[in-house]
């Protein structure tokens, strides 16, 4: 019987940010530790499960078999459905920690991650599993456009004249708070930048982490294993004395976070390229408040399934695996091919779907 107690990783990072890359990488580069991964997400399609079903590395196990690897947790924020999934998925791996040498935890875009933490404080938990680390992803272009407040430096001078101010923007404050909890900072996307926008982020980060906690540059995610794991922070010990904006768990294990502000929404469609999807999409955000878009399309004549994300106006499509029959059938029965999760503000599902359908109909199939 082991007795010792199985450290456990968690990613958090806003939408975008490339943790699914991260996450990605990780597994691909395990050298024989043997990982179980937990993936939340907010949305109403499993896209980052999926796409880590993809990755070739034997996590695409049936979701009904009883010696997966990785599990989905889709019914909104981890730190909301503690009580609901994530604590009988950790009871799983307490049963299997003879196999398990290490897990990782991919929070949602919008997850908090100071409740997760303290949840490994419960006692039938505690005993099994230690946090080894909390691992925030910022994307490096997005936080030097200032993505996450109107105006960071006049945002941050008026924190500072006062340090009791709550801010308006809930982007600004999710992103704080997601600082406030890491054990590790990486400024992904670093290929898209130049150097001073790489120091303009660390100016940014920096103040809203602990002196101790480093900043790491990374370009998709691409990190050695031992960087991100076997930092032995022990974050629950010490998660209660970092700042957030909203507040401890009650006695449910829930936070009160204000995920109202956010919407998902599904669209779907028949697309004929990637550059129609791609524009149909890019037209969809020029006129809504979407902050994230992830999904898969069906091409014509393309055996394999196409993914594509989007962060702001950034896009990005790359093929990842063979689609399969069932996966087909269903899509072909619903008189669809491709569908997106789109995430943002004062999102209207059929509103959406009407502009698509529009955007689809007069974006060109090819460039």
């Amino acid at each position: 019987m082991q007795t010792r107690k199985i450290p456990v990783t968690v990613v958090t990072g806003f939408l975008g940010s490339g943790k699914t890359t991260l996450m990605r990488h990780i597994l691909s580069h395990a050298q024989g530790k043997r990982l179980a991964v937990i993936v939340n997400e907010f949305g109403e399609l499993g896209i980052d499960g999926e796409i880590l079903k993809g990755c070739g590395i034997g996590c695409d196990d049936e979701a009904g078999s009883a010696d997966r690897n990785l599990y989905e947790l889709a019914n909104g924020c981890l730190c909301c459905t503690v009580q609901e999934e994530f604590y009988p998925v950790m009871e799983q791996l307490v049963e299997r920690r003879d196999s398990i040498d290490h897990v990782l935890i991919e929070t949602s875009g919008l997850a908090l991650p100071k409740p997760l933490v303290q949840a490994f404080n419960w006692p039938s938990i505690r005993n099994a599993f230690t946090v080894d680390a909390v691992v925030t992803v910022v994307d490096g272009p997005a936080a030097a456009s200032g993505q996450f407040a109107a105006n960071p430096v006049a945002v941050d001078a008026q924190r500072k004249a006062d340090p009791n101010l709550d801010h308006e923007s809930p982007l600004h404050e999710l992103f704080e708070d997601q600082l406030s909890s890491a054990d590790l900072v990486i400024v992904n996307k670093t290929d898209l930048m130049d150097d001073d926008a790489l120091q303009k982020v660390v100016a940014l980060v920096r103040p809203e982490i602990p002196p101790e906690v480093k900043i790491v540059p990374a370009h998709m995610g691409q990190l050695d294993a031992h960087t991100l794991l076997g930092l032995e922070s022990a974050s629950e010990e010490t998660i209660h004395l970092r700042h957030d904006h909203h507040g401890s768990p009650d006695d449910a294990g829930h936070a009160d976070h204000h995920h109202d502000e956010f919407d998902s929404v599904v669209v779907h469609g028949r697309v004929e390229s990637r550059e129609q999807a791609i524009a149909a999409l890019h037209a969809l955000v020029e006129h809504h408040t979407i902050y994230r878009v992830k999904g898969f399309a069906a091409l014509p004549g393309a055996a394999m399934r196409l993914v594509v994300q989007g962060v702001g106006r950034r896009f990005d499509s790359y093929f990842d695996r063979r689609w399969n029959v069932n996966e087909l059938n269903e899509l072909k029965d619903a008189k669809t091919e491709s569908r997106f999760v789109l995430i943002g503000e004062d999102l209207d599902r059929d509103t959406l779907q009407r502009a698509f359908d529009a955007a689809l109909a007069s974006a060109p199939v090819q460039a």
